[in-house]
């Protein structure tokens, strides 16, 4: 796969960390580990980190889409924390 010209070292750091980790986090929420809060705080950098992506690169059916994952994610994590 060739790499897109726009694409720089931060910003395709930025993508490879977003997939690995947003994996990572499905894997541990799907395997249920009994750590279901460190998956939803991998899927909650990995959302934070796409959104960076999105923001970069002008697209915006990207923020908004991981905007929503990021408030779902904190919903999950406060869940867990919370009362």
């Amino acid at each position: 796969m060739r790499r897109r010209p726009s694409d720089t070292i931060p910003l395709l750091t930025a993508k490879w960390l977003g997939t690995a980790t947003g994996v990572s986090g499905a894997a541990i929420v799907a395997l249920n580990l009994g750590v279901v809060v460190e998956g939803f705080g991998l899927f909650l950098i990995s959302s934070l980190l796409w959104t960076a992506v999105g923001w970069s690169q002008r697209e915006m059916s990207l923020v908004v889409l991981q905007a929503a994952f990021t408030a779902i994610n904190l919903v999950g994590i406060y869940r867990w924390f919370g009362p």
